[in-house]
């Protein structure tokens, strides 16, 4: 008699909403008797939901799947997100018993049942129609101690011209109010306080409802939510980011004042042959409207370098708009060519030399600009949400994203807030102490 499949180790490659589906992948599997196992624990099954947002998420994606192949033999192997909904049977070679990319997530259970029973491999990855519904997902729990993922929105319509994700996680398509309200419902009565919303193109929610609804209906939602303590805004679109948006979420009292702006490029050229929709003078004025009302805000963004044809000067201009936004953080990536975009087949291809050696640049100057931005903090008051003890040290985040740990002798509980004072800089987190 066959063993039955009774653990599942769990792995997510990329962005928060991929952490999302895999929660509530887990949540299904556990609810039909799969017991998680940390990874790479032994176990009977192994999921890993990937990713190919660019050249590196494909490779890192592939090689652990072969490597879970290699190290487990044995063992069921079940790939899904993006780069499985983008390759789909190909993946099969990897030894892969399951592919279900970005579908079919909410029928995990019995997908992997009948691979089981049938005792032979199975792709279920189908081409995303044209209009699609928001698949119902919901999660009740997550690993963090006092924050929880929210996902709100599905897919992304701009066809940027670098950008495979369209083409793997189809048209956009909004979770409805009373989903939002029930699931913030339950993940507050769990204990989580700081809820993260997301979406593959947050700033979209609503726009494919018949009513006129926009993020600030949905932000709403948690705002009237009794037991969460802040909201966070995961990737906005600069042009999200007008005088209302920023008024209307004044009026908010758990907003964060962190909002992560996607930039890209600091330089119009290269920003049209992106085909953003966005230039750096509508950028700025985002970013003044947001400190206009949050004024100690911290500012976050994406910048993507060597883009096809991007020269020195395009460059340089990148380094200015960093330099003069000042940024608390910035997330480099270089340029990686996916087939079936058109930036792949546009000429003036940059070596990975070049990228690479714009990478360090960007990276040195966002490290410094980030310590910069830190060092306005020594001597000023923001609020701390415990998360967890470090060596004896309560640590956790502030509203503005700032990670803080405490003097030893500071006591506060997890999950309730406390007012801090800053009083200096670490490497990468600041130290403080509590004043109320």
């Amino acid at each position: 008699m066959m063993k039955p499949v009774r653990t599942i180790a769990f792995h997510t490659l990329g962005c928060k909403v991929n952490q999302y589906d895999t929660q509530a992948m887990e949540e299904l599997l556990n609810a039909a008797g799969y017991q998680s196992v940390p990874f790479p624990s032994d176990a009977d099954v192994y999921l890993l939901n990937t990713c190919t947002v660019t050249g590196s998420g494909d490779k890192k994606s592939l090689q652990l799947a072969r490597r879970i192949r290699r190290e487990h033999p044995e063992s069921k192997l079940i790939l899904c997100g993006c780069m499985a909904q983008l390759q789909g049977a190909q993946l099969m070679d990897t030894g892969a018993d399951l592919i279900i990319g970005t579908q079919h997530r909410g029928e995990i259970v019995s997908l992997l049942n009948q691979v089981i029973s049938e005792g032979r491999p199975l792709c279920a990855v189908e081409p995303l129609p044209e209009k699609m519904i928001f698949e119902p997902l919901t999660i009740s729990r997550q690993s963090e101690h006092t924050r929880a993922v929210l996902k709100i929105q599905e897919g992304c319509r701009n066809r940027c011209s670098y950008c495979i994700i369209p083409t793997v996680r189809g048209p956009i398509r909004s979770r409805c109010p009373e989903d939002i309200r029930a699931e913030a419902e339950r993940l507050a009565e769990a204990g989580f306080r700081e809820i993260v919303l997301t979406g593959i193109h947050l700033s979209s929610w609503g726009q494919d409802f018949g009513d006129p609804l926009t993020l600030i209906d949905a932000i709403r939602l948690l705002q009237d939510q009794d037991g969460i303590l802040r909201i966070r805004l995961g990737s906005l679109e600069p042009t999200i980011a007008t005088p209302e948006f920023a008024s209307a979420l004044r009026g908010m009292n758990k907003i964060c004042p962190q909002f992560h702006l996607a930039l890209q490029s600091g330089s119009d050229s290269v920003l049209r042959r992106m085909r953003r929709r966005y230039n750096t003078e509508m950028y700025l004025e985002a970013a003044a409207n947001l400190r206009a009302v949050f004024p100690h805000a911290a500012l976050t963004t994406d910048i993507l370098t060597g883009f096809p044809g991007e020269t020195v000067e395009e460059f340089e201009e990148t380094v200015e708009i960093i330099r003069k936004v000042g940024f608390s953080r910035i997330h480099v990536f270089p340029y990686s060519p996916r087939p079936g975009t058109p930036a792949s087949e546009m000429p003036g291809q940059l070596t990975d030399t070049v990228k690479q050696d714009r990478c360090r640049r960007l990276i040195r100057l966002g490290q410094t600009i980030a310590r910069q931005w830190l060092e306005t903090w020594v001597g000023r008051e923001s609020e701390l949400l415990p998360e967890e003890m470090v060596d004896g040290c309560w640590e956790g985040y502030t509203p503005e994203y700032i990670r803080i740990r405490l003097r030893p002798e500071d006591a506060c509980i997890s999950g309730h807030p406390c007012r801090i004072r800053i009083t200096d800089i670490r490497n990468g987190y600041a130290d403080a102490e509590i004043i109320q």
